[in-house]
């Protein structure tokens, strides 16, 4: 009898006992008001649209291991942000939540269906929408604060590979896509990033607090006219109510990426789809810290000639843009005159690292090309590391040397790309250094 007990016992399968937290964990989601008179962000002419879809918002994660540090991200669904609206915004929250303004991260996710929150082409920022979004940055990293409840560190590497393409397709003529027809392209000009890292943050009982995910396409596209946190927001915001907790989607080095063909509800299922699977997938993690480091980057406007400037922007523009043409080289005309007299000027920027346990985040502030995100997670010494663009303040696109000689939209000077070449590659060095630095152990 004894004998069979013991063999019955042996036969058995021990029951696996939850993880262990390894840290606390808050999250919460602020909605932005909208209106119908507000003009949106991402297009180059002013326009209005009238309904909105989905919610938009301000989401905050706020990561603290008990001894060993604490972080707080937030991520706006908006265009972009500059650090007139950032800093106020990341000094508030550092003195209510007792962490150093380093160790908050506040990225845009980059939807074209929100009012505008920068002057780029052919209108201003709206300040109204501007000053709302800037409040529910801080009241949702407040919110978040407030939850701080225990919680187990998942992680997987996902990927999705199809909702986007390097957008910068090379044409027969010699040019660069942008807009209008694309039936001549030869060859897309860069790589494609699909990585899908997701960090799951579950509670004891094994249900879902917050959950964050990065990706890196332009986020543009509704399923219906309107405003909208466009595919990424209404995939975070639709697995949220499906599976519980707080979605936060962070976006990736997706200067160089587009969608260009997809409708919007596809994109949105597809990305759902993905990050379900990372999430059935995904493994405990050990955190033995949570830090980070924030440093100032300094560049300079480029000098440029106008008789060439012009004349690259009117060739395209007169070949493909239809009868939009004479409006948008005017726009970029208008740019490059307020941009004529800084030539050479210093400005001054953010770049900042976020380490969770092994995990990394490149907090960058510009729109990135992928090709350059993806030389930061080369040459990064964490195997996991991510990219999170226009984080922290906008100072337009970042081409790599390779995109300024070939040209294209991303690279006309405007107050869309002003940097001069060889900035993104500098934004490069010296986030690896960061994250040299916080993989050494050294402190902020």
């Amino acid at each position: 009898m004894r004998t069979a007990l013991l063999l019955s016992l042996l036969a058995t399968p021990a029951v696996a006992a939850p993880p262990t937290p390894a840290v606390r964990v808050g999250a919460a989601a602020v909605e932005l008001e909208a209106d119908d008179d507000m003009v949106i962000g991402g297009g180059i002419m002013p326009a209005k649209v009238q309904g909105q879809e989905g919610k938009l918002r301000a989401v905050a994660a706020v990561v603290e291991k008990p001894g060993g540090g604490k972080v707080v991200i937030v991520a706006c669904d908006v265009l972009m942000l500059n650090r007139d609206l950032l800093d106020p915004a990341v000094e508030e929250i550092a003195q209510a939540l007792k962490v150093p303004p380093a160790h908050v991260l506040v990225n845009c996710t980059h939807t074209h269906h929100a009012p505008s929150t920068v002057t780029i082409h052919g209108y201003a920022r709206d300040e109204v929408f501007c000053r709302r979004v800037q409040k529910a940055i801080v009241a949702a990293a407040k919110e978040a604060d407030a939850r701080l409840a225990d919680a187990t560190f998942h992680f997987r590497l996902g990927e999705e590979s199809s909702v986007g393409q390097n957008s910068r397709l090379l044409l027969k003529d010699g040019s660069i896509f942008w807009v209008g027809p694309k039936d001549d392209a030869v060859r897309p000009t860069g790589p494609f990033d699909p990585e899908l890292p997701v960090l799951a943050f579950r509670g004891p009982d094994g249900k879902p607090r917050a959950t964050l995910f990065n990706h890196s396409t332009h986020t543009i596209g509704t399923r219906k006219p309107g405003r909208s946190p466009s595919f990424y927001g209404l995939a975070a915001q639709e697995l949220e109510a499906e599976r519980g907790g707080v979605f936060l989607f962070l976006e990736g080095a997706s200067g160089s990426t587009h969608n260009l063909g997809l409708p919007a509800d596809e994109m949105v299922h597809r990305m759902k789809a993905a990050v379900a699977d990372a999430l059935e997938k995904a493994n405990p993690r050990p955190v033995d810290r949570v830090t980070a480091l924030k440093r100032e980057f300094r560049f300079k406007v480029r000098t440029f000639d106008e008789a060439k400037e012009d004349a690259a922007v009117a060739a395209y523009c007169r070949a493909r843009a239809g009868k939009s043409a004479d409006d948008f080289i005017k726009v970029f005309r208008d740019q490059r005159k307020v941009l004529a007299p800084k030539q050479g000027e210093e400005r001054s920027t953010w770049l900042q690292a976020v380490v969770i346990g092994d995990v990394a985040l490149v907090g960058v502030p510009a729109e990135f090309f992928t090709a350059l995100g993806q030389e930061i997670k080369r040459r990064s010494p964490y195997r996991y590391t991510y990219v999170a663009e226009l984080a922290n303040d906008y100072v337009g696109y970042l081409p790599d040397r390779k995109g300024h000689a070939l040209g294209g939209y991303q690279t006309w000077t405007g107050l869309h790309s002003f940097a001069e070449p060889g900035t993104g590659e500098r934004v490069v060095d010296e986030a690896v250094k960061l994250l040299d630095e916080l993989a050494k152990g050294e402190k902020p």
